[in-house]
């Protein structure tokens, strides 16, 4: 139930990835531009740790969205979502999952479902947002994520209950939305998940405050967020996987076991750590484990939702190839 960054740009049996990977099963990975050598070391690093254990797929996570936020560059720049139009998207969003697919990545950490809102520096001003509207915003989800799965790639919505809105950045701390955010911004992920013809795979859910909805917590730790509204409101039943859980919204408000208490007990099925923000906040497989470990044994989390958190991220996991 981990996604974990690493460092370097290849993998051997030596390296700590690997045995995570191949010997702990660690759930996943994520890549950032430290991991990004060449093509071929790149598709020898997501081969290998995609074959080293038959009995285990990890997820090969990115943040993959176009514009700004898009870590691989083998076929340049991807514009950006405000720039698109519908007539371009699905062959912009096909040429990006299909260098995905051949680079060995199966889990895109996006697209983005926020809706714009001028004021907000994080989307509107970095050009993540396909529009204001709601409905015009889940159709180019809908490609993006269709785009996706013709590929065989995973797709998280993201950043519920809506980024839009905010005017801070959590990576740098607290963000309480609880006066701007609008009940509008849940309507794009209404929409996918009551569309028949899409399969919505995982939601990522946002470290922002907004009190009515996630209580004096952030939505990533809230139940109020994810049980309430997610899984009861919205009645997805796919996974649900946080945002870096090291942005100082939370590293600086939580330890990392009340960290992994919250987000267990609030229903999140994957756990995010980036390990890219800070030096002295990494972790590894061996520490979450040994946390989990110690919740269980103290009654503060329960087996039974780690058993139901990895039947979600198996089914999502049917329709990946190694």
């Amino acid at each position: 139930m981990f996604i974990l960054g690493f460092e370097g740009k290849d993998v051997s049996k030596k390296s700590l990835v690997y045995h995570e990977v191949c010997k702990q099963r660690l759930g996943g990975v994520i890549l950032f531009k430290k991991n990004i050598g060449s093509i071929d070391s790149l598709r020898q690093m997501t081969h290998t740790l995609k074959t080293c254990n038959k009995n285990h797929l990890p997820l090969i996570a990115v943040d993959q969205e176009g514009g700004r936020v898009q870590r691989i560059r083998f076929s340049g720049q991807y514009p950006r979502a405000s720039s698109l139009s519908e007539k371009s998207a699905a062959k912009v969003f096909d040429k990006m999952a299909s260098e995905l697919a051949s680079l060995g990545i199966n889990y895109n950490l996006a697209p983005v479902a926020d809706l714009d809102y001028t004021y907000n520096g994080v989307i509107h001003g970095n050009g993540r947002s396909y529009g204001h509207n709601p409905a015009k915003v889940a159709r180019f989800d809908r490609l993006f994520i269709t785009a996706m799965h013709n590929h065989h790639i995973l797709t998280a919505l993201k950043h519920f209950p809506g980024h839009g809105s905010s005017k801070g950045d959590t990576h740098q701390g607290f963000v309480d939305v609880s006066k701007y955010w609008d009940d509008r911004e849940i309507d794009p992920y209404k929409i996918l998940i009551r569309d028949r013809r899409m399969r919505v795979d995982s939601i990522m859910v946002a470290h922002i405050v907004c009190d009515y909805i996630t209580g004096d917590k952030p939505a990533s730790l809230s139940y109020g967020a994810i049980h309430e509204i997610i899984r009861k409101r919205l009645k997805f039943r796919g996974v649900t996987i946080t945002d870096d859980l090291q942005m100082r919204a939370i590293s600086k408000q939580y330890s990392l076991k009340q960290t992994i208490m919250l987000a267990i007990n609030a229903g999140n099925d994957l756990l995010l750590f980036g390990n890219q923000l800070s030096r002295k906040n990494k972790v590894n497989v061996t520490t979450l484990i040994r946390k989990v470990r110690e919740l269980l044994r103290e009654r503060k989390i329960s087996y039974q939702s780690i058993l139901a958190a990895n039947r979600r991220i198996n089914r999502m996991k049917r329709m990946l190839k190694r």
